[in-house]
């Protein structure tokens, strides 16, 4: 997808890509400058709520008690 700056700055986010990101008016968004490429970042209003459930079928706690105990017998 391809936009064009205005004279002002500003540029249009495709709806195919709010949609995608659940972006509306004022959402902040993040630019980051990586020296070779720009990453625009949707910044939810509320974080917490937006990474609720994303760890779901990780099995952090198994993981969690196999190095607590990995680091157990290393003492």
């Amino acid at each position: 997808m391809i936009t064009s700056i205005t004279k002002r700055g500003q540029t249009v986010v495709p709806a195919q890509i709010r949609k995608k990101y659940n972006i509306h008016e004022m959402t902040s968004l993040q630019w980051i400058d990586t020296g070779e490429v720009i990453k625009v970042i949707p910044i939810p209003k509320d974080v917490v709520s937006e990474l609720r459930g994303s760890a779901k079928g990780e099995k952090l706690h198994a993981r969690l008690m196999k190095e607590r105990a990995a680091d157990a017998g290393r003492d």
